[in-house]
């Protein structure tokens, strides 16, 4: 517990302290967001406030990590396990990064330009798709010494569904599909000033919690398995929950800068860092499944956008006032800090029931 504290700890005071030196220097820099023609008109007044502010919490979560683990050194001996770096870490981290990159290209672009017109959406998909094979590979052909692998090769709901093992290569498939849908989930629903964030924080902190709940009931832990049968297969746990709460108090440090009226904003570099870091803790926990519980305000409002295409490519109206669904709320006269909070207590409800399962789980099998 105590190196998942040092880290949260470390990252928030980064993240809080980081976030006011990155508005000087992207102002500065006069990297403005540019925002669209086609949007809420409230959101012009917006123009030209500093963008890519996710890069601050992304390095702020990679150092932190490397303070959890100097913490580590000073716990006992039987807790040492995961002492150095691990195969989890780097693909965690390297989702979260890299996911990140593409989206700095894309914020990049859009102030070099200053159009709100980035990548393309093939090109944003085609760097999502790399960045996702490429560490899906790593999660699952490259296994511990006890050859438990960062990815199993059966969809998981609280735990691996036996009947639903689909091999390798289907669940590279699957990694890449989740990865993709998270990532463009939380970067559609980006878009008010501390919406994404807000909701990032609960999930994050509901996997922290997860990850640590699985450390102490680990099947790596040779003396709780030997005298338990019910265990976490799961491979590294610890460090699951050490990176979600590292990423978790970063993203905290940042609401403060980007709560409403924000002095930042995260740009797709967090909104994808963070999209493809849940998705990796929901596949390296084996949630993938109940990812779409946690993660239910995102979901939300991607189907938002589904049916709005839907809908509009086959009967030519409109369900919505705009899509995503938040800028309907905005359209239909509700105030940017009333969506927000209502939206938060949406994500805080479906992560109460997503944690409740998983726990209720954990009960009727003890019991």
């Amino acid at each position: 517990m105590r190196a998942v504290i040092v880290a949260a700890a470390v990252a928030f005071i980064i993240s809080l302290f980081g976030t006011p030196v990155a508005i000087r220097v992207f102002t500065a820099l006069k990297a403005g967001q540019p925002i669209r023609t086609l949007g809420p008109a409230s959101h012009q007044g917006k123009k030209g406030t500093p963008t890519m502010g996710g890069v601050v919490f992304i390095i702020a979560t990679v150092v932190a990590y490397a303070a959890g683990h100097v913490a580590l050194t000073t716990l006992p001996e039987r807790q040492i396990a995961q002492e150095s770096p691990t195969m989890t870490a780097l693909v965690l981290l390297g989702l979260f990064v890299f996911c990140g990159v593409v989206g700095f290209l894309d914020d990049f672009l859009k102030v070099r330009r200053r159009n709100s017109d980035g990548l393309s959406a093939k090109g944003k998909l085609l760097g999502q798709l790399i960045v996702g094979g490429a560490f899906a590979i790593v999660a699952l052909y490259v296994p511990s010494t006890n050859g438990e692998t960062v990815a199993s090769e059966s969809i998981s709901f609280i735990r691996d569904v036996s009947w639903l093992d689909v091999g390798k290569v289907g669940s590279v498939l699957v990694f890449v599909f989740v990865i993709m849908s998270m990532s463009n989930g939380v970067n559609l629903t980006d878009g008010l000033d501390g919406l994404a964030t807000g909701a990032s924080i609960l999930v994050l902190g509901s996997y922290s919690l997860i990850g640590f709940w699985q450390y102490r009931h680990w099947c790596g832990d040779t003396d709780y398995a030997r005298v338990n049968e019910y265990c976490y297969q799961v491979r590294d746990p610890l460090e699951i929950a050490m990176i979600a709460a590292a990423a978790a108090a970063a993203c905290v440090g940042f609401l403060w800068w980007n709560t409403s009226p924000a002095r930042i904003f995260m740009g797709d570099a967090g909104a994808l860092g963070l999209g493809g870091l849940i998705g990796g803790l929901a596949i390296a926990t084996r949630t993938t499944l109940l990812s779409i519980i946690i993660g239910g305000l995102f979901v939300i409002i991607t189907m938002s956008v589904v049916i709005q295409i839907i809908s509009f490519k086959t009967t030519g109206k409109r369900v919505f006032r705009m899509s995503p669904l938040q800028h309907h709320f905005e359209l239909a006269g509700w105030s940017e800090v009333n969506i927000v909070v209502r939206f938060w207590i949406v994500a805080g409800i479906c992560v109460a029931i997503g944690l409740g399962l998983f726990y209720s789980d954990f009960l009727a099998a003890m019991g």
